[in-house]
């Protein structure tokens, strides 16, 4: 590979060097010392400094925030460029004022996941002038074909998993009565309602006109989350809401507006989030989202915006094309996309946990990563008599939570939710000690359980009617996992033993034979000796390929085989599953989670039992499935299910609830954790001693 060639640009060849980049400077706290802020705009290139501008540097505002004046002053004074920083339409669980919502680093997932940076000096919220979202909206074509797929999907993904700017709500509670008219009020003195001229006088009028439009209608109100909370005023008085139901922010926007028959605003994002519902907003400010034609704009619009869009278009330039998305776990700028994966992660860790939790059945070695997991939001209880840790849940208020081999009746009857491992777990045996990357929560059954439905059951039927977003994900994620070569354990230093017997091969994976999905579901066949003789019985001419349980290699659980080489052409010990399956023609087994990755791989599966992923027309069962399972789904919904829908994923290098996608790079990439001789000792003794719980728990 050349170089440049003399006089083209070389140093030292004549040529004039590039003019220096624009610095950005501050002149207020929030940019300057906001960690997720400061991130998001170093990585982007443009990390505000103090100090003095020159000409041809710039000077960041936070937007026209109270301490603006300061770096408008300086930029008049100096001629430096201003640039307008604000939140983009995706921020964080909580709002900027709640406690873990603020600049990057609150227990609750920290500062704002994307910027919306406005190098014209303009502000999207600020109809008086020209702003970087305006020009897109009012020039961009908008009309690719990728783009406005990507612009559906997004719009779906919202609605699917109740996000918006704030999502510190239940989506399970129910709305009001549907068939009512929906008002929306903002905090006092809101930079948006400012800027569109508006005040109390107009919020006012907004709620005698959807009362003159609409007679005998319902009026429900719309709070904004920061006035539920207390922490900053509205702008309705009592006397102004006579007859009028008020709404607090502990429901989903879009349960909301799935109610409502119509809706009114002045200038609030909600306003925004209608218009991605179906509905036309009346508006009584100017946002963003007025004058492209799918709003009833009774304060009118910028003469500027005379375009007329659709909702995708719409959601495109503010959502995709817009905003600096920052992923805090990869810790770099990313896709819409990702970042709403890890809103939705961070989102749904909050909802689950935010009452806090009371666990009991839990060996001692698991506490500290079921508190990564579980105790961001408030710190976890451990009880280890079920009775007492009842008593303590419904004492605080509490939920409640078991080890799902350790449940008992009585914490069924008390509302005790399962948790297990996930099916990406770690880089290393779960036997051995070591903590997993993904756990799943079950309030009611627990996956590897056929006798009573379990979450992930209703989760797969669910997902026969994903959406084409939800199913790429899926297909990515299965394609990524096959790619990498990642299983459920990834141990670490296995490999394939050279010489594999030829013609049609059939994989036997051991299993720990007093695991909980062989107790439970594995149906007349027990043993793995009785497993390899069913398969042999059935495959007669077949190379049978016999693969211990890594736990039970390792001297960890029980099920050793010894009459495996009798039965089997080969016993693959220490061998990766992962490279094996990509040498065999078909996969027996009795429950174990090898046959679901190889379903993923489009090898055939025969089941003897009833694993999660039998019964649903996907593999040959020769077990007694429920009957319940009459959803038809394909290995791509089954993989959404099992692993995006079900667990819950923490990423071990930052702590944060993460999507999967981050759990299999970590997977991926990472080295098995490095076990010492005292943590082996303990594992051993766990393994032998495995029936008498109480010792350990």
């Amino acid at each position: 590979m050349s170089g440049p060639a003399a006089g083209e640009g070389t140093p030292g060849a004549g040529a004039a060097p590039p003019p220096p980049a624009p610095r950005p400077f501050a002149f207020n706290g929030g940019l300057l010392w906001g960690r997720r802020v400061r991130r998001i705009l170093d990585l982007a290139g443009m990390q505000p400094r103090a100090g003095w501008p020159a000409t041809g540097d710039t000077v960041a505002v936070w937007g026209q925030s109270p301490h603006a004046h300061r770096g408008e002053r300086v930029a008049r004074r100096t001629g430096a460029r201003l640039i307008r920083i604000e939140d983009a339409f995706l921020r964080s669980v909580l709002p900027g004022r709640a406690r873990g919502g603020g600049g990057g680093g609150g227990r609750d997932g920290g500062g704002p996941l994307g910027l919306l940076v406005d190098r014209q000096g303009g502000v999207h919220f600020d109809p008086r002038r020209p702003s970087d979202l305006e020009a897109l909206l009012a020039g961009h074509p908008l009309d690719d074909p990728a783009l406005i797929a990507r612009a559906r999907d997004g719009i779906a993904f919202l609605r699917r998993h109740h996000l918006s700017k704030y999502t510190a709500f239940d989506p399970a509670r129910p709305g009001p009565e549907p068939g009512f008219v929906l008002v929306i009020d903002q905090t006092a003195g809101d930079a948006s309602v400012r800027a569109s001229g508006a005040g109390a006088g107009t919020f006012r009028a907004m709620l005698a006109a959807a009362r003159r439009d609409h007679p005998g209608a319902r009026i429900v109100l719309r709070r904004h989350p920061e006035t539920a909370r207390g922490l900053r005023p509205g702008h309705f008085t009592a006397a102004d809401l006579h007859g009028v139901e008020t709404c607090d922010d502990a429901l989903s926007p879009w349960v909301l507006l799935d109610g409502a028959r119509a809706v009114y605003a002045v200038s609030s994002q909600l306003g925004f989030e209608a218009i991605l519902a179906g509905h036309r907003p009346v508006l009584f400010g100017q946002p963003f989202y007025a004058g492209w034609g799918l709003s009833d704009d009774r304060a009118g619009a910028p003469a500027r915006r005379g375009r007329a869009l659709d909702a995708e278009q719409l959601f495109a330039a503010a959502m995709i094309l817009a905003p600096l998305w920052h992923d805090p776990c990869r810790d770099r700028l990313c896709t819409f996309e990702e970042a709403a994966a890890q809103l939705a992660a961070e989102t749904r860790a909050w909802r689950d946990d935010h009452a806090g939790w009371v666990a009991t059945g839990m060996r001692l070695w698991k506490r500290a990563p079921l508190r990564t997991t579980f105790g961001r939001s408030r710190r976890m209880v451990f009880a280890a008599d079920p009775d007492r840790a009842i008593a303590r849940a419904r004492a605080g208020g509490r939920r409640l939570m078991v080890w799902a081999g350790q449940a008992t009746p009585a914490l069924a009857d008390a509302g005790a939710v399962r948790v297990e491992d996930g099916l990406l777990r770690s880089r290393g045996l779960g036997a051995d000690l070591v903590p997993p990357l993904s756990l799943v929560l079950d309030d009611l059954g627990i996956y590897y359980d056929p006798a009573r439905e379990s979450r992930l059951e209703r989760l797969i039927a669910r997902a026969c009617t994903l959406g084409p977003g939800e199913r790429a994900r899926a297909r990515h994620l299965v394609e990524a996992m096959i790619a990498a070569g990642v299983t459920k354990y990834n141990p670490g230093g296995g490999g394939m033993p050279a010489g594999l017997p030829d013609g049609p091969r059939v994989l036997v994976p051991g299993q720990v034979e007093d695991d909980a999905s062989i107790r439970t579901g594995a149906g007349t066949i027990r043993t793995n000796r009785d497993l390899l003789l069913a398969a042999r019985r059935a495959n007669p001419e077949a190379v049978i390929l016999y693969k211990p349980h890594p736990d039970v290699e390792a001297g960890l659980r029980p099920g050793a085989c010894p009459e495996a080489g009798r039965i089997a052409d080969a016993v693959l010990t220490r061998a990766d599953p992962a490279r094996l399956l990509q040498q065999v023609d078909a996969v027996w087994t009795m429950t174990s989670g090898l046959g679901f990755e190889a379903l993923l791989r489009g090898i055939p599966v025969t089941c003897t039992g009833a694993p999660f992923y039998a019964g649903w027309g996907l593999t040959t069962d020769l077990g007694p499935v429920p009957a319940r399972r009459t959803a038809r789904p394909d290995p791509i919904a089954l993989a959404h299910a099992v692993l995006i829908a079900y667990p819950r994923y923490s990423d071990p290098q930052t702590g944060l609830p993460c999507p999967p996608e981050v759990a299999l790079e970590r997977l991926a990439s990472g080295q098995p954790p490095r076990r010492g001789p005292a943590n082996r000792l303990l594992a051993k003794l766990q393994g032998a001693f495995s029936g008498l719980a109480p010792l350990w728990r």
